[in-house]
């Protein structure tokens, strides 16, 4: 069922609507009456003959028409006996309320159980349970127990938490944030995020979703959900439970299980959704969306009576990858015509501690026309001559005249002295901020979002690859009840998906080590080949750089040694002896599987560092190809793949196809719960990449 007639009701009961003030059936039944709603009213109360001048009705069966929603405010043990009587009135639509389901344990957890098996019996869509309600202004339906009078705008707000909706409102109307909806989710049994997100999407009077998230599930499905949304509308989301104690605080609150925040990250950057790091940034970012056109590219001017600000701005740009836009030459000419000579004419321009609006309204109309800007901040410090409200004026001027349309945001630093301006820009949708850091990382983000709407979608590439090789492995490993595998399965699962690994032998002895060498030549490496061993050098199980058939000899018997005497009950198949790659960079991939979205996919520079220096990126698999190239592009050290000091380029197309195939690889059986490639070696363009060492663990 549409959500249509959760947000457009012509008709709405509350089930346990209160004549005493202090109860939450009173407050609910009496924002209903005094947001304005025009539709029938129906409080629903055995007890009473009437509340706030309306006709109570003992059940839902007695309601003589038809009701749309239902707003269920009673105990949770008489909530099924409710829906059964909302299923015999054929009602479509439940919010509810009430407290004492999965949040509280699992006594909680089986009522909440029934109520969705229940529900979906009668066709009912439920909101809840465990919620404040939801906020619509645009039909005036105000069926929640929040105080504040709602303001109109084009922002859709959804929260797991319904007491930080409460704050919010307050906070919308005193910062004149544009909020349009507000819904509480709670326990989210029925209605989540993806019904939401993909019903304001087509949503008119909706022009940015903003949200507040604790847990997700079905991972996978909502980054491909959200990633179609995000196409058409922007999405800004804060995610919390972050940390190990937050995590827990979350279960306890509404019942989720909170992911990793890597696996957050990296779920919402592939379904296009802007992160929030706090409450103040995800309305900075959807008040921006609501107001100013998109950027069409990176290249901002800053506008300044101050160098300092300036500067700081300049700074937050570099660190945010914003680039200061080279301003035209006839544009400086004509900003010579009427700035001081003491002015400075590029970027940033700074028109002067004593510049009046006329100055200001000036450079912005001249500005505003270069072609090779995409974005302007201006910036206005208060000085005793600066013309607050004057200057917000000519802002808004020069943009309603101007007919280039490009993103223009404000930043007036100060508070009391420069409200007045602030207040006049915010109510013509020119937002403004009080730190330049603040614009900046709007704009930031809405640079990024352009990216991503611009960003063509791939299909996910695939490998022809020897599955059934895989499931034998894996199957062999169960019935042995093995799910750590050992090095020679792990090499024979890369080989059956196509994926380099060197020349190796297990050798059981040192007559078997030297029948190899004798074929491959040195140097080779050798390592400890058993399924109870993760960490080879831990346990001094692997030598490298073996020369000759004396070191070969040494190196195989201390190994056995060493690791007879620190795991002397580790299984020991043999020691595997691996030509050694030369010329090569080392890198890392990598697999942890999370419990919300899946396979996470890390890549990094290898070795035994990289826990120390983690350096490393993340992806949810499934990935395209461009997502593999940006993961390698996002670590710090990716010059030394590049070509750092006049060093050959690494083989970075190598990288990105392994990449893809170890994706695919995790994809085609989930049961992979870990699974690092440590190194793969990487080689001067054109020669490709090698696993060298490789481990898998499998669900039980």
């Amino acid at each position: 069922m549409s959500l249509e007639k959760f947000f457009n009701p012509d008709s709405v009961a509350v089930i346990g609507a209160a004549r005493e003030k202090e109860k939450v059936g009173h407050t609910i039944l009496a924002n209903i009456i005094n947001f304005g709603y025009k539709g029938k009213i129906y409080p629903i109360n055995p007890k009473a003959d009437s509340i706030l001048g309306l006709g109570c009705y003992k059940s839902i069966l007695d309601v003589p028409t038809d009701v749309d929603l239902v707003v269920i405010v009673i105990p949770s043990k008489y909530i099924l006996a409710t829906i059964d009587e909302c299923g015999k009135k054929n009602v479509k639509g439940a919010i509810v309320i009430s407290a004492g389901f999965k949040e509280t344990g699992r006594e909680g957890a089986e009522l909440e159980k029934e109520l969705v098996k229940k529900a979906k019996e009668y066709g009912i869509r439920i909101l809840g349970p465990n919620v404040l309600g939801m906020i619509n202004y645009s039909s005036r339906l105000n069926a929640s127990f929040a105080l504040g009078d709602p303001t109109d705008g084009e922002i859709a707000f959804m929260s797991q938490s319904g007491a930080l909706i409460t704050a919010i409102l307050d906070w919308a109307t005193t910062q004149k944030i544009p909020m349009s909806k507000y819904v509480s989710v709670g326990n989210k049994c029925d209605i989540a995020e993806k019904d939401l997100f993909e019903f304001w999407v087509e949503d008119p009077s909706c022009k940015v979703i903003s949200a507040y998230i604790e847990g997700i599930s079905d991972g996978r499905q909502f980054i491909d959900m959200a990633s179609k949304v995000t196409k058409k509308k922007p999405i800004v989301a804060i995610k919390s439970g972050n940390t190990a104690a937050g995590a827990k605080a979350v279960s306890s609150h509404t019942g989720s299980l909170a992911g990793s925040n890597k696996a957050y990250d990296c779920a919402l950057k592939q379904a296009g959704i802007m992160r929030a790091r706090t409450i103040r940034n995800l309305f900075d970012y959807s008040t921006a969306f609501a107001y100013q056109p998109l950027p069409k590219g990176r290249n901002v001017v800053l506008i300044t009576n101050a160098g300092g600000p300036g500067i700081m701005a300049t700074d937050a740009c570099e660190e945010n990858r914003i680039n200061l836009a080279s301003i035209d030459a006839k544009t400086v000419e004509k900003l010579k015509e009427f700035l001081p000579a003491a002015a400075s004419f590029r970027n940033p321009i700074d028109v002067l501690g004593d510049a009046l609006a006329d100055r200001y309204e000036k450079t912005l109309s001249t500005v505003i026309e270069d072609k090779n800007v995409d974005a302007i901040i201006v910036l206005l410090t208060p000085q005793s001559m600066t013309q607050i409200d004057e200057t917000a004026k000519a802002i808004v001027n020069t943009i309603e005249n101007s007919k280039r349309k490009i993103p223009v945001i404000a930043c007036f630093m100060g508070g009391k002295g420069v409200k007045s301006g602030v207040d006049l820009l915010m109510h013509n949708r020119i937002p403004c901020y009080d730190i330049p850091e603040g614009a900046v990382a709007t704009l930031k983000i809405m640079m990024d979002y352009t990216d991503w709407v611009n960003k063509k979608v791939e299909e996910i590439k695939k490998f022809d690859v020897d599955n059934k090789a895989v499931s034998k492995i894996f199957e062999e490993c169960r019935k042995e009840k093995r799910f750590e595998l050992g090095e020679t399965e792990a090499r024979k699962i890369l080989e059956a998906y196509k994926i380099r690994i060197p020349q190796a032998v297990t050798a059981k002895d040192i007559a078997e080590a030297k029948e190899f060498t004798s074929k491959v030549g040195y140097p080779v490496v050798l390592k400890i080949d058993s399924p109870d061993i993760l960490h080879k050098t831990d346990v001094g199980g692997i030598k490298v750089g073996i020369k000759d058939d004396t070191e070969l000899e040494d190196g195989f018997n201390k190994i056995m040694e060493s690791v007879k005497a620190k795991k002397p009950d580790a299984r020991i198949k043999g020691i595997s002896v691996q030509e050694m790659i030369m010329d090569k960079k080392e890198t890392i991939i990598g697999i942890n599987k999370d419990p919300q979205f899946g396979p996470m996919i890390m890549f990094g520079l290898g070795g035994i560092y990289v826990e120390v220096l983690k350096d490393v990126s993340f992806r949810i698999a499934p990935i395209t190809e461009s997502d593999a190239f940006e993961m390698i592009d996002e670590i710090k050290t990716v010059k030394l793949l590049k070509g750092a000091r006049g060093e050959k380029p690494s083989d970075i197309e190598s990288i990105v196809e392994i990449l893809l195939k170890i994706s695919q690889l995790v994809t085609d059986f989930p049961e992979i719960m870990e699974m690092d490639i440590n190194p793969l070696f990487v080689k001067s363009q054109g020669l490709g990449s090698i696993a060298g060492d490789v481990r898998i663990r499998i669900s039980e």
